[in-house]
């Protein structure tokens, strides 16, 4: 009997056992030009209610086309073949798409992986959230503010009261992502799919919307499709796990089974691609290529009609740090603490209010845009969302080429394809790679192009702002040892911004935790992660999800 065969007879065994949510029954989904490649193949798996069931695998591997069939939300380009969903006692594969328009948030929910793309730049993150309580509740007035107010503290987004009257760029990944889970469960579906919820959040919110999740699993006897890659959460979170790769179920069980006795060698080697947190890299004695001192970066609070200044929000508040030739210092704290701002004003993207920035003995603080060109080959940047970061008109070559290009290099056409297929390559994608577009890839995927974007002019510095957060964990271990490569043939640094602090061992020489505006405690890994100093550093330590 074939792996998938077997899985379907499990699934209805467990299905006439137990009373459950939703039933996917050999589920087949192919490309429409296409037919012969298959994306998704015979997947079956059920979701209990009361119950977490974590779907695990690499980028690519159809976790994400899982959910977007339940939810009938599958690209143009690909097409449904076989197989039957049930939710309860419905086929949804029966319904027309207004009967599939009441489903959608009402029965089954969705928080999809990237915040920024999936909200309304142009309205307020209340009036998104209103829309769906106007929609699938009776709530009308002050009552559909007041429980989008109740359902933001939930998720522990700050100053709720406030922030309701924001809009999406106006907030940190991490925030955009609390605004996507409140959305989510503000109509307290039977069902939620929750495709990597956590991904752009720190640890200690992670911890806390992740306790939210299990909390209302049994107070509302919800069924979750937790998608993740994180192996930490899965063993704390779920209670089945079913492990994706290429388009198939290939194990499930429970989740103790799973991490004690895993069947299938690709399962055993996602597990084994945790980092390790005991080994620690030595220490440097290279001089500073970077040093901040005192750093602010302030942003006017506007008021009134005239929109006068009526205060300031202090994201960076004097922090002062440097960096080595060929060191890694990673810099840590909760959303919004000030991290990215940091980031964005060494590359002068903002303008530092006070302090000074000085790189390889030049103050670069006070640079205009002109003088700050001839520097951009020098100092490079991967940014946290791959989606937004990439221009989804350009081809993959292109993306990675226009640095070389625009920097002037002085690299031929035939040496920039030749660069381009070699990094590539590097960043675990094939060169033909070159010729797709953005949209064509998974988040993972696409976080391995902007690796190889800033890695294509050579910088001396490279400011990673969470380049590893939307890879999965055996992607992940590659990616952080091709950093490690890199650094010791280049002597590249890093300024490794993060809220995952288990790969911090494995990567950074010195760390330094941010909190409010305000570097709180800063050294040597080892010291840091075992002997903090800080009461704000040992909360960060005790919300860290352990997969062991």
């Amino acid at each position: 009997m074939s792996i998938a065969k077997s899985l379907s007879a499990t699934v209805s065994k467990a299905a006439e056992s137990k009373e459950w949510a939703l039933q996917v029954t050999n589920l087949n989904v192919v490309l429409r030009h296409e037919p012969g490649t298959r994306i998704l193949k015979n997947v079956s798996f059920h979701l209990n209610k009361g119950e977490v069931y974590a779907l695990v695998g690499e980028s690519g591997s159809g976790k994400s086309m899982t959910s977007l069939s339940i939810m009938r939300l599958l690209p143009d380009a690909m097409k449904i073949t076989q197989g039957n969903i049930w939710q309860s006692d419905t086929n949804l594969f029966a319904l027309t798409e207004q009967e599939m328009g009441y489903v959608r948030g009402k029965k089954i929910a969705m928080i999809f992986q990237d915040a920024l793309t999936s909200l309304n730049p142009v309205q307020k993150v209340g009036d998104q959230i209103a829309e769906a309580l106007k929609t699938h509740t009776h709530l009308t007035g002050d009552n559909i503010r007041k429980r989008a107010i109740q359902l933001f503290e939930e998720v522990g987004l700050p100053d709720p009261d406030s922030r309701i009257d924001w809009y999406p760029h106006q907030m940190s990944g991490g925030q955009q992502q609390r605004v996507m889970i409140a959305m989510a469960l503000a109509c307290e579906p039977d069902i939620l799919l929750a495709d990597e919820p956590t991904t752009a959040l720190d640890v200690t919110i992670q911890k806390q919307i992740l306790e939210l999740l299990k909390t209302l699993t049994i107070s509302r006897d919800l069924a979750v499709l937790l998608i993740t890659h994180d192996m930490g959460v899965v063993r704390e979170t779920a209670d089945r796990v079913g492990v994706m790769y290429q388009g198939e179920i290939v194990e499930e069980g429970t989740c103790d089974n799973f991490f004690e006795n895993p069947r299938e060698e690709y399962s055993r080697r996602l597990i084994n691609s945790l980092p390790d947190t005991d080994a620690y890299r030595s220490q440097t004695d290279s001089p500073p290529l970077l040093q901040v001192d005192n750093l602010g970066v302030h942003f006017p609070i506007r008021k009134g009609i005239l929109q006068r200044v009526h205060d300031y929000t202090k994201a960076v508040n004097g922090i002062s740090f440097s960096i080595a030739k060929g060191e890694t210092l990673a810099l840590v704290g909760e959303s919004g603490c000030g991290k990215s701002t940091t980031g964005r004003a060494i590359l002068n993207l903002e303008k530092a209010t006070s302090g000074e920035i000085w790189y390889n003995h030049q103050k670069i603080s006070a640079f205009s845009r002109k003088e700050m060109l001839p520097l951009r080959k020098k100092i490079q940047v991967i940014f946290q969302s791959p989606y937004s970061s990439l221009n989804p008109r350009m081809t993959v070559g292109d993306i990675i080429e226009e640095g070389m290009v625009s920097l002037q290099m002085g690299l031929s056409k035939s040496e920039r394809e030749q660069r381009v297929k070699s990094l590539l390559n590097r960043v675990q994608l094939e060169p033909e790679h070159r010729y797709r577009y953005p949209h064509e890839f998974s988040g993972g995927q696409r976080q391995r192009i902007a690796i190889a974007r800033a890695l294509a002019v050579k910088p001396d510095l490279i400011i990673c702002d969470e380049p590893t957060s939307a890879l999965d964990v055996s992607i992940r271990s590659e990616v952080m040892n091709l950093l490690l490569e890199l650094q010791r043939e280049l002597q590249v640094s890093y300024l490794f911004i993060t809220h995952d602090l288990s790969i911090i061992p494995h990567l950074a020489h010195r760390v330094a935790v941010m909190q409010g505006g305000k570097i709180v405690e800063q050294g040597y890994t080892e010291d840091i992660l075992t002997r903090p100093q800080h009461d704000y550093t040992r909360k960060l330590l005790s919300a860290v999800p352990n997969a062991s």
